[in-house]
């Protein structure tokens, strides 16, 4: 899974990049609002998926002394400023791109480099999207769409299949503005087509602003998955009571588990090291995204503390 996203990240940060130098060409020759706007729209891309390649290889780098469990939410921040960026710049830029053309409107010139801009920017943004495609279809495990964005624990899965949607859309409503504004000789059409394109950009930022910021901030796995677990951990014999499983994601693959339970008191402490040993095993064997498990053997002195909760 992980090296399809990586491989995404790689189609969307090539195909962005020829596409921006190609939009931007095609913006100075016809002085075409919406395709100004469709230009900075895939510079932006292109230095988000700079920045979210950049963040899948930091968050392998190995733990040191400072980050004793590594570095694996470095892919969650810098998604988060991928979102911001987003919003800021791409959003922000193509509703003021448009604003201007509205108070001052002038028709767009040699059209036809306009329609060939973006027919070639279908082609290599339709090419990016399927590998998105791929890389997501891997996560949704026949959940729906909205639901595996907002379980996802890999932001670049989500990230670059809605920037490469955004994408396609934006370039409809290119097409629709510059088409549109040359029928009906209404040069404004051009420029509202590029505001469209900027709140289109907004909002796809703020979905992923939203789900980044779960994760930077400490999500943990989900009450099915919990469920397995303390079903798994109760039926070991060397158990007597569960209380508490605390879960944390560090990384799309790499999850902190703490087992708060206490041991039958008939037990030797060799037999607690071997339940230790086969309970990791088994979870493991479950999940090996459990890459760190703690134990944390306790008596629970609070007859009223509900062991269901977690």
């Amino acid at each position: 899974m992980a090296g399809e996203s990586r491989r995404a990240v790689i189609a969307a940060l090539a195909g962005n990049l020829a596409i921006a130098v190609t939009k931007f060409i095609a913006a100075a020759l016809t002085k075409s609002s919406a395709m100004l706007a469709e230009a900075i729209h895939s510079l932006v891309d292109t230095g988000n998926g700079g920045l979210l390649l950049m963040g899948v290889e930091k968050s392998k780098e190995p733990p040191d002394p400072e980050h004793p469990f590594g570095h694996g939410r470095e892919l969650y921040f810098w998604a988060l400023i991928v979102g911001i960026l987003i919003f800021g710049i791409g959003g922000g830029m193509s509703i003021l791109e448009g604003v201007l053309h509205i108070l001052n409107p002038h028709p767009a010139e040699d059209l036809w480099w306009n329609y060939a801009t973006l027919a070639i920017a279908a082609i290599f943004e339709g090419t990016s999207w399927l590998y998105g495609w791929k890389a997501f279809r891997a996560e949704r495990r026949n959940r729906g769409i909205v639901e595996t964005i907002h379980v996802s624990k890999d932001p670049t899965s989500f990230s670059v299949l809605l920037e490469d949607s955004a994408a396609l859309i934006g370039l409809l409503f290119a097409f629709s503005g510059i088409f549109f504004a040359h029928l009906l000789d209404n040069p404004a059409l051009d420029g509202i087509a590029s505001i469209v394109i900027g709140l289109l950009l907004c909002l796809v930022a703020i979905v992923m602003v939203y789900e980044s910021k779960g994760l930077l901030i400490g999500e943990g796995v989900d009450k099915q998955t919990l469920q397995k677990l303390r079903a798994l951990i109760e039926q070991d014999p060397s158990v007597e009571h569960l209380n508490r499983l605390l879960t944390l994601y560090l990384g799309p693959s790499d999850i902190l588990l703490t087992i708060e339970l206490r041991f039958r008191e008939s037990g030797s402490s060799l037999d607690v090291r071997r339940a230790v040993e086969r309970l990791t095993k088994k979870i493991q064997e479950c999940n090996p995204a459990f890459r760190r498990i703690f134990f944390g053997a306790e008596t629970l002195s609070n007859p009223e503390l509900d062991p269901t909760v977690q």
